[in-house]
């Protein structure tokens, strides 16, 4: 908003009076009532800023007291002299555009003409008024509209459901005509890749192209939202929230060995369609829930994948306070869309939160202690008795052997040595070699056998889940931090909420993490439902309602569709906080069923789609690119859950730093989706960060969709997505032999979902036989059979799954 500084001169206020419209004389000579015609325009364009709290430049313009003051630049406001008035230098639009209000439209000529007058005519101001900032929107209580009525026109959207009603009222408004329905091949692959995050089997694209039935959409989606694979999806989603990674972060990134129960906890809530409220609670205080179950402790991990410094020598304190901060912050962002780490040092500058308020929120975590919680899953039982099947045959012959030197008379220590051997225990080999001095070479023969077989006996599962649990003793105080420094304590504080949101209601005199879980779903919060739909929005259509999910404050964007963010936060409530019910809601509806070709209406004009006159095409993200290239050759593991994996990596990357040891997986587990892939926060893998999955060093709401060369590169050379264009070519020699037309078709839809085009078709026969002629020049005769026509069809499924097509959502 206004922030004052040396600006533009006093001739844009002269040019003002040249380039404002006419405006009736009489009204121009009118006096200038100032509860009437300036504070509305204070209050709605300049006190978001520039209030008693918050005062951007030193500048308040609340009271008639704080404008005499000025701001940093000095006087904002010569009373009686508009050409000497910062103020109106800084409203002015010079070509379209005003240093003030920062990052909103300009204020209208009308409004710049009261501002001056009022100057002019002294800047009368009524004693003892005093302004108050305009509520911010997303604070205000979230109420239920009325659906518009909208008349339906031959080209108009069809009305499925309210969400298409409230899009196509906005549309009309805009004079904006809807694209057309996507075809029936573009839509099944939209849904697959949105619900579960893989591609359809041709056999589902050819089945729902020729199901005619009037519910055969619905039926796929219901389909979707029960597959296994759609938590999978949903659950990277909230990952990227959770700042979910399997090392600990900082130089020492030590590995967290059981991070994965955590995220095989999301997957599974996901996927049973755990209500977000207690979805919530669980993982905010699930350890205060009576009688708390296994998986409610398991989910208290979300705020255990905060970073955490274990180098020798740190200051632990600090760095524990450093972990409890990025928890507000986490929870602020993710529940509430608010950035509370900007009142961790200071009162927020934007938003009305407190320095106060924000340690109060500290409070809520600065008495949990960190635990783990030991968990077996069935897997793991299964696992260990087959790798104890398999190890023992081996180990009873070396037993066999070990018998054979047992003698009478040992010594106590000598026997226990003997024992422990034939136990498969380590061995202390030295009293045992006193013995058999005549038989040393065979004994030392049979001691490396037996140490190297110790040495691979399976471990029994012993995983430990990273929970929190309620401290019990030895309390700490929480103070404010002045200036954010842990060692300078300003005030003693409780736990709290801030004030501009609903009181906080507690089981106890002291609240704790169970009420503050609670809260973020009270019926007047107006928040956390918004925050929630608007995220859900933002995964079905590539961007919220509100494009700044993390950001709900003055600051952040404003919604492109208020009635409809504040229709679905209400519908949420209404369907059980049902993560399925609002996607099937949403993905049912004619809008999302929309064609995302921006040249789907010649000539609409509506920049970056905000009013939804079509859908959103968009580059799909780091770890749906890597298992569309595994499912379309054939080769994904569907696994679901369990440890990360680690597929193979070039030894430079894991050379880079101590503690980087990359054990390669082996067999069809290196093949699972890329959800999977063992994240080390100091060595991520690669090709994620090249297509910008997060650093996981803090709460991810929003990834970033970048288009560089790298990533081309990456796909045209990475071992992994050759090793997928090869497989698949080798199943479409298997399968289609030498009628190239038809492994063209097929390859079109495992990876496209469509059938090619005459051209497309062309394009690919004569590369075949360019690289079948080129293997026969260079590789002489025995280049020419099988081998070229192999390295052909390689080249072949190459191309197209280095197609945009491809990796992208339409």
């Amino acid at each position: 908003m206004f922030s004052i500084w040396p600006g533009s001169t006093k001739q844009i206020a002269v040019l003002l009076l040249v380039v404002l419209p006419a405006v009736n004389s009489v009204a121009a000579e009118a006096p200038v009532d100032f509860r009437r015609d300036v504070a509305p325009i204070l209050q709605q364009r300049c006190l978001a800023c520039h209030n008693e709290r918050v005062q951007r430049g030193g500048l308040s313009l609340h009271s008639a007291d704080a404008v005499r003051r000025g701001g940093e630049s000095g006087q904002a406001i010569e009373a009686g002299d508009p050409e000497s008035s910062y103020l109106l230098d800084l409203v002015i639009p010079v070509d379209g555009e005003a240093e003030m209000p920062q990052g909103e439209p300009p204020l209208k000529p009308e409004e710049i003409d009261i501002l001056r007058r009022w100057i002019a005519g002294g800047a009368q101001w009524p004693e003892g008024v005093v302004l108050e900032p305009p509520t911010l929107w997303s604070l205000k209580p979230v109420v239920r509209p009325d659906v518009p009525t909208v008349e339906r026109a031959s080209d108009s959207l069809r009305l499925r459901n309210p969400i298409d009603s409230f899009i196509a009222a906005k549309l009309r408004e805009a004079g904006l005509k809807p694209a057309p329905e996507a075809d029936r091949r573009t839509l099944i692959r939209r849904l697959y890749l949105d619900i579960t995050g893989l591609p359809p089997s041709p056999e589902a694209v050819e089945a729902f192209a020729a199901d005619e039935e009037p519910n055969a959409y619905e039926r796929v989606v219901d389909g979707l939202l029960e597959s296994p694979h759609y938590g999978e999806r949903w659950g990277r989603y909230w990952l990227d929230l959770a700042r979910y990674a399997d090392s600990e972060g900082y130089l020492g990134d030590a590995l967290r060995p059981h991070a994965w129960v955590y995220r095989e906890w999301v997957i599974d809530a996901i996927n049973r369609d755990l209500p977000f409220d207690q979805f919530t609670i669980e993982q905010l205080a699930g350890d205060l829930l009576d009688e708390p179950t296994l998986d409610q402790k398991i989910a208290t991990g979300f705020h255990r994948n905060t970073l955490r410094n274990t180098e020798a020598g740190v200051d632990l304190e600090l760095y524990r306070t450093k972990e409890i901060v990025d928890r507000v912050n986490t929870t602020g962002m993710v529940w509430l869309g608010l950035t509370l780490g900007c009142a961790e040092c200071h009162e927020h500058k934007n938003d009305p939160i407190s320095q106060t308020e924000f340690y109060r929120l500290y409070a809520f975590f600065n008495n949990a202690d960190e635990v783990g919680v030991p968990v077996t899953r069935p897997w793991e039982v299964a696992e260990y008795e087959a790798a104890t099947q398999a190890w023992e045959p081996e180990w009873k012959k070396l037993v066999a052997e070990l018998q054979r030197f047992e003698k009478d008379g040992l010594t106590a220590e000598q026997q226990a040595s003997i024992s422990k051997a034939l136990s498969g225990s380590s061995i202390d080999w030295k009293p045992v070699l006193e013995l058999f001095q005549t038989e040393v070479d065979g004994w030392e023969k049979l001691k490396t056998r037996v140490d190297a077989q110790l040495k691979t006996k399976p471990a029994k599962p012993s995983t430990k889940a990273r929970a929190f649990a309620k401290r019990t003793k030895d309390l700490r105080d929480t103070f404010v931090h002045i200036r954010g420094v842990y060692t300078r304590h300003g005030e003693q504080v409780g736990p709290g909420t801030p004030s501009v949101l609903p009181a906080l209601e507690t089981r106890s005199d002291e609240p704790d993490r169970l009420d503050l879980a609670r809260w973020l779903f009270h019926e007047e919060n107006p928040l956390t439902a918004r925050v929630a739909v608007n995220r859900i929005w933002q995964h079905l259509f590539g961007t919220g309602l509100v494009s700044t999910p993390n950001d709900f404050g003055n600051k952040g964007a404003r919604p492109t569709h208020p009635q409809l963010l504040d229709w679905l936060a209400t519908e949420y409530r209404r369907l059980g906080w049902s993560r399925k019910a609002m996607i099937r809601l949403i993905v049912t509806s004619s809008t999302y069923r929309l064609s995302s070709r921006s040249n789907a209406v010649p000539g609409q004009q509506d920049a970056g789609n905000q009013l939804l006159w079509r859908q959103n095409s968009y580059r799909e993200s780091a770890e749906i690119v890597r298992d569309l290239h595994l499912a379309a050759s054939g080769l994904l593991d569907r696994t679901i859950g369990r440890r990360g994996i680690r597929p193979p990596l070039p030894a430079f990357v894991t050379e880079v730093g101590r503690s980087v040891k990359w054990p390669v997986s082996q067999g069809s587990e290196r093949y699972r989706r890329g959800m999977y892939i063992f994240f080390k926060r100091t060595v991520p893998y690669p090709m994620l960060m090249t297509f910008d999955a997060p650093d996981s060093t803090i709460s991810c709401s929003r990834r970033e969709r970048s288009n560089t060369p790298l990533q081309a590169l990456t796909l045209l050379n990475d071992p992994v997505f050759y090793e997928c264009a090869q497989n698949l070519g080798d199943q479409l020699r298997e399968q289609h032999g030498a009628d190239l037309s038809a492994a063209i078709d097929d390859l079109f839809l495992r990876c496209l979902g469509r059938h090619p085009t005459d051209a497309e078709r062309g394009v690919l026969t004569t590369a075949y036989q360019d690289v079948v002629r080129l293997s026969a020049e260079q590789g002489g005769k025995e280049a020419t059979g099988e081998q070229a026509e192999a390295a052909a069809m390689t080249a072949v499924t190459r191309i197209v799954m280095n197609l945009d097509e491809f990796i992208t959502r339409d």
